[in-house]
C-alpha cells in the first residue's frame, strides 16, 4: 500500500493547512513546504515550514519531525526525540498531552496526495487541523 512506508512520501510537497478553531470561533491557514528527507542514521527527517494566515496577521511557523523504523514499525518522533505516534494509515493514533488528546490520521490518496487530519480536544482546546500536501 502506497504510503505504508513513510520512505513513499520522500521528496518536496506544497503544505496547505487548515485550522479550524471551534473555541474561539476562528479559521486560520497555512501554506508552505513539507520535505521528508532520509538521513545519514536512517530516519526521515519532517520539516515544514510556512505562514500562518491568522485574524489578520501573518507569522512565519516551521516544525521538524522525525520517523525512525524500530522493528517492523516506524514512529514519529518529535525534534528532541520524544516520541509522537507510530506511523500508521487508514487508522486514528492518538497522542496524549497533558489534559488534551491529539487524535491523528494520515491518508495517502495518491503518489501525488496525501492528509494528515488532527483533531485535538481538551480543556482549553478544541480545534481541527487538515494539511493536504501535494507534488
Amino acid at each position: 500500500m502506497l504510503g505504508s512506508s513513510p520512505l513513499d512520501l520522500l521528496g518536496s510537497w506544497q503544505l496547505a493547512r487548515t485550522i479550524e478553531d471551534r473555541l474561539v470561533g476562528a479559521t486560520s491557514t497555512v501554506d508552505g513546504e513539507t520535505t521528508l528527507s532520509a538521513e545519514a542514521d536512517g530516519r526521515i527527517r519532517w520539516h515544514e515550514t510556512g505562514v500562518l494566515h491568522h485574524g489578520g496577521n501573518d507569522v512565519p511557523v516551521f516544525r521538524t519531525l522525525y520517523v525512525e523504523r524500530r522493528g517492523d514499525a516506524w514512529v514519529v518522533t518529535f525534534e528532541d526525540g520524544r516520541d509522537f505516534h507510530p506511523w500508521a494509515l487508514d487508522r486514528d493514533v492518538v497522542h496524549p498531552c497533558g489534559a488534551d488528546t491529539y487524535t491523528g490520521h494520515v491518508d495517502v490518496d495518491s503518489a501525488e496526495r496525501w492528509t494528515v487530519t488532527w483533531t485535538t480536544l481538551g480543556p482549553a482546546k478544541d480545534y481541527t487541523m487538515v494539511s493536504i500536501l501535494t507534488r
